[in-house]
């Protein structure tokens, strides 16, 4: 085999959230508790639009979303966005706040079309309100660029956030985190399109300006190298990401390497789980990291174990058919693959290319990364045939998506002479 499987990651961070302080268990389930009970007492003697009553069940609201608790999070968020409209009306600071606060609890559950109508509302208001170049407007345009993102609406994603990061710039200056947030995010949508090129050159930029604010030891700073590695992967250039993949690993070495790392994840994971619960967004990401650390040293059967779990609550959470659940598929279709287990790696492999070809189309991206993890599968079982077949397939999306001379297409090209090599076939 020529070339290992694309394996994807639907963070792209591998320590997302990890130093964030998770401060007390018991926080949230006091917190919850109190403000239940002063939400029946304000009603039993103030008038449900009362601004003292919206304000604690909005508070109560957030305590939900904070712990994972979608349904009750959305009933309360849109009792009190009807309740603001009402009475202060649609251009009203807190309705456009309680519009944001509902937004990203319409994403966490899968519901993006919903999130999306409710962030180009809020987005053209702030406009109007508040102008287009205020650190709020823009922040509320980045929100709707990643929504987009999350949808695999590339072009709607890249428009608005090339116009976040120049506003950014002229505003706030290049290296305002608002500004780097939105280098970062566009990075990512350049990333997910195949143009490795100008994603490369933007996180350049990031981690230079990670660097100069936060100092060469900053786990933000290996995010960005690690970041920076995988485009440089991507376009065939080894040794660039080689020697930043050498550095992240001295770095980590220098802190206790790949067991340090793992400690703070499992801990981490822990807090997760017992704060937000096992099916929060944010528990299955830290799965996910942790399933990583494992995967890079080649502990299969424990990152099988989480990714087995994480990719079951996904499909509970979100559907068989969700990008992000196809995603974790593929993750732990590779997983098997690097165990040997062909009959389940092709299994997934299989479901995924159908549910992508179905839902995005046989050129997409996502589609022909499937096509080449599938046609591996084949080869790994001596199924030649059916390898070639598919590899002529995805080579051709690849030529006319990303060209003849991108790294991408020149892989193909090769495994293809190697199918070839194997079927005793003409290489044409």
């Amino acid at each position: 085999m020529l070339d290992e499987g694309k394996y994807e990651d639907d963070t792209f961070n591998v320590f997302a959230g990890a130093l964030e302080d998770c401060g007390d268990y018991i926080h949230y389930i006091i917190t919850q508790k109190v403000r239940r009970e002063i939400i029946n007492r304000r009603q039993n003697c103030l008038q449900e639009g009362h601004s003292a009553t919206l304000l604690s069940m909005h508070k109560l609201a957030l305590t939900y979303g904070n712990q994972g608790q979608w349904s009750e999070a959305e009933q309360l968020h849109v009792k009190v966005l009807e309740r603001t409209k009402m009475i202060m009306g649609e251009d009203h600071p807190y309705t456009l706040s309680s519009m944001l606060n509902l937004a990203p609890i319409y994403g966490s559950q899968g519901q993006w079309s919903e999130a999306e109508q409710l962030q180009v509302k809020v987005q053209e208001k702030m406009k109007v309100i508040l102008g287009e170049d205020h650190p709020d407007t823009l922040t509320s345009m980045n929100n709707l660029a990643f929504t987009y993102g999350r949808q695999s609406q590339w072009s709607e994603a890249e428009q608005l956030h090339v116009k976040v990061l120049e506003r950014g710039k002229a505003r706030l200056g290049e290296d305002h985190p608002i500004t780097l947030i939105s280098m970062h995010n566009l990075a990512l949508t350049y990333w997910n399109q195949g143009r490795w090129s100008e994603a490369e050159q933007l996180q350049v930029k990031v981690l230079e300006s990670r660097k100069a604010r936060l100092g060469e030891n900053h786990p933000s700073i290996l995010t960005s190298m690690n970041n920076l590695a995988l485009t440089y992967k991507s376009q065939g250039q080894w040794s660039e990401a080689e020697q930043l993949q050498v550095k992240v690993l001295e770095r980590w070495k220098s802190q206790g390497q790949w067991s340090e790392a793992e400690q703070l994840q499992v801990k981490v994971l822990e807090r997760w789980k017992v704060i937000l619960g096992e099916n929060h967004p944010d528990t299955l990401t830290s799965m996910n990291n942790l399933a990583q650390t494992y995967r890079s040293q080649s502990r299969w059967s424990e990152a099988e174990q989480l990714q087995v779990k994480v990719l079951e609550r996904w499909k509970m959470i979100l559907g068989e058919d969700h990008p992000d659940t196809l995603t974790n598929m593929n993750n732990l279709a590779q997983t098997y693959r690097s165990q040997g287990q062909w009959a389940e790696a092709e299994q997934l492999q299989v479901k995924v290319l159908e549910k992508r070809i179905a839902r995005l189309g046989e050129d997409h991206l996502d589609t022909l990364t499937s096509m080449y993890n599938l046609a591996l599968v084949y080869q790994d079982q001596g199924r030649w045939s059916e390898a070639e077949l598919l590899q002529v397939k995805e080579l051709e999306g690849c030529k006319v998506r990303l060209g003849e001379d991108h790294p991408s297409t020149l892989i193909s090209m090769k495994n293809l002479e190697f199918i070839r090599s194997r079927l005793g076939s003409v290489v044409q």
